[in-house]
């Protein structure tokens, strides 16, 4: 697909205003190509030239204002347009290619019964795959589709159905919409319907996903319907769409994709095995989070990509917000705290940092990598911050002003900071430039200063990097923590604001008695890398079991983490306070964060001498969470999940699979299998005979992806190679199970059969960027990054492809930020 600049778009924008597409698919031919018949209306600067995306694999005829465009007009993905009228209409009718990598129109067989569905995914520059268009944000324009389909399929859009007569499918026009959010969905889909609110509610699977949805529905129609109600307690605008669809559907690249009236999730977010607490909190966060950008990026969304953060930022921050506040998930923001902040603090001490809000994006391939922890979750941890320091009364009546002036149109940064500053009484400006428009992140650390039993004097420093001396304003909290009697009570809360000068006293704290912990950023309102002062740190592994507030604890955690990752606080120390603090924790999520957290340090961060004890003893902290959980609870199989990752007991989980000593309340369902399955591929105890078996009797989706993964991990030469090769240079190979067969084939277990893979890594993946493009080849190269090989030549053959002349731009940054990250290794080994 070609890339479209920055500069492109602003010169296309100026002589180009685009009214509406009528696009005509016929999806009932065979092979791996469908019929495209498109009309496209738009006004122009008369005698202009310009140009559209396509990339057809035939073209049967065009025209421009009734006069034949010659075919050789298409070229390099673009169809050039010469001698625009004042009004003028395109006519296109072609042949196109399915895909296989998530992006245009995908093309799914499900090998559970071999019914194939399709879902359209013009995400961030493929609009050009379907239908010939003018594919950047800023040219909205209303899109009606007629579909021609088998008899037997449903077929749903962004816009209401009008009409159907068998296989004949019409919609009526949408609002005026930009190109990617365009979408479509085809295929023997399992549909559930409600209404709410004069809303009608669709729910869409594949058919053999059915029994899971119906099972699920209530609870997604539930969560569906309190975000609804809560959006229209904060916004004036009601839900702008029409009706509320939500697809699920098979080897989506992204997590979810907020489609106006059609949101499309990876259907994994309804799993067929047991869903624990957390899974669902994550299901009902995202569900909101969708749902946010219908008012935040498909009715009032960003001109060009550089405001990535109007779409991103505000959907992650009222994802978790409004979950927290209209459905029972109310802890959002300890899931926010210690995994989602996390993400956003590691991508901003990376090498490719960037604002949150850049002041350019020079063109989509840079667009597609700032969708990252930054334009999410720091976004997201900044508005929290800003709300916080400006008010939610003023927040919401800037962010009701900003869409009433700007609804089915296009803003910017300046844009909002307009509606905001006015609604607030408050300049923004230095406020933005300090938090949207400068990289890196703050460190806070708190210093305590005693005379005998009282404070003398309690400060919050704050640091930035050399390279990025950037000073901000925060408003934080810090928890005063005292411990008697086996409980620890908070006794008071101090809410200060730190300037920019550095060094922030707390006032409050001089003479005060001296506590057994100071807790800062204790709320978590503050985006920053905290630091407890030397006593509290100390005190964390007594005290941590025993603090009520599961947010607190995930403060805690995460600094613990981060510091770990900084090589400030050896491994080992976090293994011990897993083994002495985890057991006791009963919010499922930091369960299963810092078990999986832990787990990526040990095979990164321990020596070979070191890594088996420190495997050992996460596992003993596993085995004591199952002792201590609720048989058959969330906890209690969160846990079995990591004691799976840790154990090197291959007979244990052996017998679990045959129904030997399970333990009370576990299901073994068909997952866990796999996930037991894959643990004795690792330690090579289960080969390719074990994995034919169990696909045998799973003949699905999911069991067709478990299998890609465990091959992977076979600790067999002839099974690494051929597991590489498909990573490398599988065209047909889809993107979902490509990306699984790389996540399978580094393991730490596996170091000195894996080594001659490292140096093939950086050699073969240039050639790999030319048969996969965007998502699906940035999330390939990530998984098959060899990170759990740490040493000193991983680094300088990173080096030697970053030098390399025209190197593509993801693949630039993935190996970069990768590099940064060993390096990190590297240092704390």
């Amino acid at each position: 697909m070609p890339t479209l600049t920055r500069a492109e778009a602003a010169d296309r924008a100026s002589l180009v205003d685009v009214e509406s597409y009528h696009v005509d698919l016929d999806l009932t031919g065979d092979g791996d190509t469908f019929r495209t018949r498109a009309v496209a209306r738009f006004r122009a600067r008369s005698g202009a030239s310009t140009f559209c995306e396509f990339e057809p694999v035939e073209v049967a005829s065009i025209t421009l204002n009734g006069q034949p465009v010659p075919p050789a007009a298409v070229a390099g993905g673009r169809l050039a347009l010469d001698g625009l009228a004042e009004e003028n209409e395109l006519v296109v009718d072609a042949t196109m290619r399915y895909s296989n990598n998530g992006e245009g129109l995908h093309r799914y067989t499900d090998p559970a019964d071999g019914s194939v569905y399709l879902y359209q995914h013009l995400f961030i520059n493929n609009g050009g795959r379907v239908l010939p268009c003018f594919d950047q944000p800023d040219l909205k324009a209303s899109f009606r589709v007629s579909v021609t389909a088998p008899a037997d399929w449903t077929v749903a859009t962004n816009g209401r159905l009008v009409s159907r007569d068998g296989g004949r499918w019409e919609f009526a026009p949408t609002e005026r919409i930009s190109t990617y959010l365009a979408s479509l969905i085809a295929g023997p889909w399992h549909v559930r319907e409600e209404e709410h609110d004069g809303i009608p509610l669709a729910l869409y699977i594949r058919a053999t996903l059915a029994e899971q949805l119906d099972a699920q529905a209530p609870e997604i129609f539930e969560v569906t319907k309190q975000c609804l109600d809560r959006f229209h307690e904060m916004f004036e605008i009601r839900y702008p769409f029409g009706h509320y669809q939500q697809a699920f559907a098979p080897e989506f690249n992204f997590g979810a994709m907020e489609y106006p009236g059609l949101v499309v999730f990876r259907d994994e977010f309804v799993p067929r095995s047991t869903i624990t607490e957390t899974e669902r909190e994550h299901r009902a966060s995202v569900i909101a989070h969708e749902m946010a950008h219908q008012w935040f990026g498909d009715l009032v969304t960003m001109a060009w990509w550089d405001d990535l953060w109007l779409n991103e930022s505000f959907a992650e921050y009222l994802g978790a917000r409004v979950a927290a506040e209209a459905t029972r998930f109310t802890g959002t923001w300890t899931t926010f705290a210690i995994h989602r902040k996390a993400w956003g603090l590691r991508a901003d001490q990376r090498p490719s940092t960037h604002p949150v809000a850049p002041a350019e994006v020079a063109d989509t391939d840079q667009a597609l990598m700032n969708f990252d922890g930054i334009s999410y979750a720091k976004g997201a941890s900044v508005l929290k911050q800003l709300v916080a320091w400006l008010g939610d009364e003023p927040f919401l009546a800037g962010v009701n002003a900003h869409f009433e002036t700007h609804a089915y149109g296009n803003a910017t940064l300046a844009d909002l900071l307009r509606a905001l500053s006015k609604a607030g009484g408050r300049d923004l400006s230095g406020w933005a430039e300090l938090w949207l428009r400068r990289a890196q992140v703050n460190t806070l650390r708190l210093e305590a200063h005693r005379d005998g039993d009282v404070y003398r004097e309690v400060a919050v420093v704050q640091t930035a990097p050399e390279d990025f001396p950037t000073l901000r304003p925060h408003r934080i909290g810090v928890g005063v923590y005292d411990h008697a009697g086996g409980v620890v009570t908070r006794r008071e809360l101090i809410e200060t604001e730190l300037d920019a000068t550095g060094r922030t006293v707390l006032p409050a704290l001089a003479g005060a008695p001296v506590a057994d912990l100071l807790l800062l950023n204790d709320g978590d309102l503050a985006y920053g890398k905290i630091r407890l002062d030397d006593e509290s740190a100390a005190a964390v592994p007594l005290l941590l079991p025993l603090l009520g507030d599961s947010l607190a604890r995930a403060i805690i955690w995460a600094s613990v983490l981060d510091a770990v990752v900084d090589g400030e606080r050896p491994v080992a120390e976090l293994v011990a306070l897993v083994l002495a603090a985890l057991p006791a924790e009963t919010e499922t999520v930091i369960v299963e964060d810092v078990l999986r957290a832990t787990r990526g340090l040990v095979d990164r961060y321990a020596t070979a001498e070191t890594r088996p004890a420190a495997l050992e003893l996460i596992a003993q902290a596993a085995d004591r969470l199952i002792a201590a959980s609720e048989p058959g609870g969330s906890r209690q199989l969160i846990a079995v999940r990591g004691l799976i990752g840790a154990t090197v007991d291959t007979a244990r989980l052996s017998g679990w699979l045959d129904g030997e000593n399970v333990p009370e309340g576990l299901v073994v369902d068909a997952d866990l299998r796999w996930l037991i399955l894959y643990r004795l591929a690792v330690l090579g105890v289960a080969g390719p005979d074990a994995i034919e078996a169990e696909l045998a009797g799973d003949r699905t989706a999911t069991g067709e992806q478990w299998a890609f993964r465990c091959r992977a991990a076979v600790p067999d030469p002839a099974g690494k190679e051929a597991a590489w090769a498909a990573i490398v240079g599988d065209e047909t190979l889809s993107n979902r199970l490509v990306e699984l067969t790389a996540s399978g084939f580094w393991q730490a277990e596996q170091r000195e059969l894996l080594e001659p893979y490292v140096a093939r890594y950086f050699a073969e993946m240039p050639a790999m960027m030319r048969i996969r493009s965007g998502m699906s080849a940035e999330k390939t190269v990530l998984a098959a990054y060899p990170a759990v090989m740490v040493s000193a030549r991983t680094r300088e053959l990173a080096a030697e492809l970053l030098a390399t002349p025209e190197l593509h731009p993801l693949l630039h940054r993935v190996v970069l930020d990768n590099d940064d990250d060993m390096r990190r290794a590297v240092n704390a080994s």
